[in-house]
């Protein structure tokens, strides 16, 4: 399977010689599970675009610092492109800003929350078991970096699964299109260093908490295989 990934953003610079970009992220995520995933890299946030939308097999949105709301030149066709990947009913997963993309092109919503920056490892519970999901769970964990939340749902969306913080964490929009708020493709060392990095922008006490449940497991290798049966199935 070859999964175009449309990159949304870039990894900060004192960052990205540790960790890398996200496609990288990505890429070692997904392989993990399969060895033999191909992947695409365009930069949409550049305006590059698939030449076909039939030249992958699935599409992913990284997440980004962009809101879908800002007045950037890039979104509105990142939107139109989005539309086009649902009219032909191709396998797209969202992540973060890719989650919030999905609902806001399709007609729901996404805003900032007035609960504020969630940091660290979260945890949701499973509010519905899909059908395509061979090893399902009551609940996952995962971490996040994020202040906007998707808050309505387009037409043909139903939640997955859900915290209090995040209501809308995990949505799965008619039967190809899968997002998630949180980030599956992220590692613990670079979730700290990237609150530490902004400390000031997120709040002391938000990040001092965030770091604290660094502790606690995540469960990205199992959501990475729900990943790819969604994409599969």
């Amino acid at each position: 399977m070859k999964i175009g990934i449309l990159k949304t953003d870039d990894v900060r610079k004192e960052l990205v010689g540790e960790f890398g970009e996200y496609p990288e992220m990505f890429a070692d995520l997904l392989r993990d599970q399969d060895p033999g995933l191909e992947f695409n890299t365009y930069e949409v946030q550049h305006g590059q675009y698939p030449a076909q939308i039939d030249e992958v097999d699935a599409y992913l949105i990284t997440g980004s610092k962009t809101g879908v709301y800002d007045d950037k030149p890039w979104i509105p066709p990142l939107m139109d492109f989005v539309r086009k990947l649902h009219d032909e009913k191709k396998p797209t997963i969202g992540i973060c800003f890719g989650h919030q993309l999905i609902a806001q092109a399709l007609g729901g919503r996404a805003r900032k929350s007035d609960k504020g920056w969630g940091l660290g490892v979260h945890t949701y519970e499973m509010q519905e078991t899909p059908n395509w999901m061979s090893e399902p769970a009551p609940n996952f964990s995962l971490l996040v970096t994020h202040q906007d939340q998707v808050d309505e749902l387009p037409p043909g969306g139903r939640v997955l699964a859900s915290s209090e913080f995040c209501p809308m964490a995990m949505v799965q929009v008619d039967g190809h299109m899968l997002s998630f708020q949180a980030h599956p493709e992220f590692t613990k060392p670079y979730s700290n260093s990237l609150m530490e990095l902004r400390r000031k922008a997120f709040g002391e006490a938000v990040v001092d908490k965030g770091q604290e449940s660094l502790k606690n497991d995540i469960h990205e290798n199992a959501v990475a295989r729900w990943m790819l049966e969604f994409l599969r199935k």
